[in-house]
């Protein structure tokens, strides 16, 4: 296995990797459950919104059918367009270790299953928009929301097959579905400590790389 610093083209998740993103996602959950008269719901449980695809999340933690889910997703992104998606902040670190890594000649992407509408919205905002050279998510109906789907579409969209085969591309997450989305991809994942996920986590479902803090990666 490389080294971290051998990657050249750095491929970042969004929320819990880049953006401190649970306040909003979890208001936005609650929001929308609370139509439906589900009050109450555990912290614990609303975290778990935090990463998969909307959809997913409301079939598989509530039992949702597919087009109560897909109703519901609406009833989330009422209150994630207006506040939802500003509860959020960068995470400490994060905008010196972007800089530094555009410095040595990185090349950075965002490979998120957040729709682009907001991802793009989040990024303007929080400042770190000028450090990608493109930005990758799912569209409304989160038809590209399979985190695996999405890293396919940031490979194809800026014509990196080559330095795929090469080993050059590092998917950077703090979950699950990062690991699994890029090893579905033939390429390395790099699981962060600082998000959502655990190390038991990143165990099971073999990460390559597990760091704690994000200046490891330079």
């Amino acid at each position: 296995m490389n080294r971290i610093s051998s990657f050249t083209h750095l491929f970042w998740d969004l929320d819990g990797t880049l953006t401190e993103s649970a306040p909003g996602i979890m208001n936005s959950a609650r929001h929308a459950l609370e139509y439906y008269g589900i009050h109450n719901v555990p912290e614990s449980t609303l975290k778990k919104f935090i990463g998969p695809p909307l959809m997913d999340s409301f079939q598989e933690l509530f039992g949702f059918s597919r087009e109560k889910a897909h109703e519901a997703m609406g009833k989330y992104r009422e209150y994630f367009a207006e506040k939802g998606l500003f509860e959020n902040s960068a995470y400490d670190g994060i905008i010196e270790t972007l800089s530094a890594l555009k410095s040595q000649g990185k090349h950075l992407f965002v490979a998120t299953s957040k729709p682009e509408i907001f991802m793009n919205r989040i990024l303007e905002k929080f400042n770190l928009a000028p450090f990608f050279e493109f930005a990758g998510g799912s569209d409304l109906e989160e038809t590209r929301s399979e985190k695996a789907k999405v890293i396919e579409y940031v490979i194809k969209e800026n014509h990196l097959e080559e330095e795929r085969e090469n080993g050059k591309i590092l998917m950077i997450g703090d979950r699950k579905h990062d690991i699994i989305g890029a090893h579905k991809n033939n390429i390395p994942c790099c699981a962060v400590l600082w998000g959502y996920g655990s190390r038991e986590e990143f165990s099971e479902f073999k990460a390559d790389f597990v760091i704690e803090k994000p200046g490891e990666l330079l």
